[in-house]
C-alpha cells in the first residue's frame, strides 16, 4: 500500500499533497474544538496502534506484501477527522524513519490511507449501523465490513495513481519514466491482494478491537461515543 519514491511523478506527488492540505487544515480545526484530556491520549494511542499494525507485513503472491492499516478503527472510535491527523502522523513517521513509503509520495500515501480510507469506512459503518444496529457483536461485524471497504478503496486509489503514470509520463520512445505498469496490471494486482488478504486482515483488526473494547472496557466506549461526530 505504501508507494515508495520514484513510482509517482513529481507532478502527481504535488497534486496529491495539494489534495491533502485542505483535509489536514480542516481536521486540525475540527480537532481543536474537541481537544480535551481524554481525546489527546486516545488519539495518540490509536495513532500508535495504526503505526504498529502497518509494520506487520503479510506476504502475498508476487513477492510483495500487504498489511492492515487501522484507520477505519480510528475513524469509528474517534471520528474521521481524528483519523486524518492520527494516521497521517503514523504514515509520516514510517516514511521519515523507516523508509516505508516515500517522502515525495507521502501526500499520496496519506490521502489513500489517512483520508479516503477512514472516510469511506466511517460512512460505511454509519450506514450499516443505521439499518442493522443491534448487539455489540452486530456493531463489530458492521465495523469489520467498514474496514474491508475502506482498505479496498485505498487500494483502488493507489492502483489508479500508479497505473496512470506510464500513460502520462514517458520518454519519446514510450518508455515509462516512473511506474512502468498500467491500469490493467496495477488495479487487478492491488485489488486481488486486498480483497483476499489485506481486506480480511483489516476486517479482523477493526471488528475485533471494537468488540474487545465494547465488552472489556464499556466505560471507554461511553466516553468515546462510538459514533463520533464527523
Amino acid at each position: 500500500m505504501h508507494v515508495p519514491d520514484g513510482y509517482l511523478s513529481p507532478q502527481t506527488c504535488a497534486v496529491m499533497y495539494g489534495a491533502c492540505i485542505p483535509f489536514w487544515v480542516l481536521a486540525g480545526k475540527r480537532l481543536k474544538k474537541r481537544l480535551n484530556s481524554k481525546l489527546v491520549p486516545l488519539l495518540s494511542i490509536f495513532s500508535a496502534f495504526s503505526f504498529v499494525i502497518m509494520m506487520f507485513n503479510i506476504p502475498v503472491p508476487g513477492g510483495t506484501t500487504t498489511h492492515a492499516i487501522g484507520s477505519v478503527l480510528v475513524a469509528v472510535l474517534l471520528g474521521p477527522w481524528a483519523a486524518v491527523i492520527g494516521v497521517s502522523v503514523a504514515v509520516l513517521i514510517q516514511a521519515l524513519f523507516f523508509g516505508d513509503g516515500g517522502i515525495l509520495s507521502f501526500g499520496a500515501n496519506a490521502f489513500n490511507m489517512a483520508i479516503a480510507m477512514p472516510f469511506a469506512g466511517y460512512y460505511t459503518y454509519r450506514f450499516l449501523n443505521a439499518i442493522n444496529q443491534g448487539s455489540p457483536g452486530r456493531q463489530a461485524l458492521n465495523a469489520a465490513v467498514a474496514g474491508y471497504v475502506g482498505i479496498n478503496v485505498a487500494a483502488l486509489l493507489t492502483a489508479l495513481e500508479l497505473g496512470i503514470q506510464p500513460m502520462l509520463f514517458h520518454s519519446a520512445n514510450g518508455t515509462p519514466l516512473y511506474c512502468p505498469y498500467g491500469f490493467f496490471q496495477t488495479v487487478p494486482a492491488m485489488l486481488f491482494t486486498h480483497m483476499t488478504i489485506g481486506g480480511i486482515a483489516e476486517a479482523l483488526v477493526t471488528g475485533g478491537v471494537l468488540m474487545f473494547l465494547k465488552r472489556s472496557m464499556p466505560e471507554i466506549m461511553v466516553d468515546l461515543k462510538v459514533e463520533a461526530p464527523a
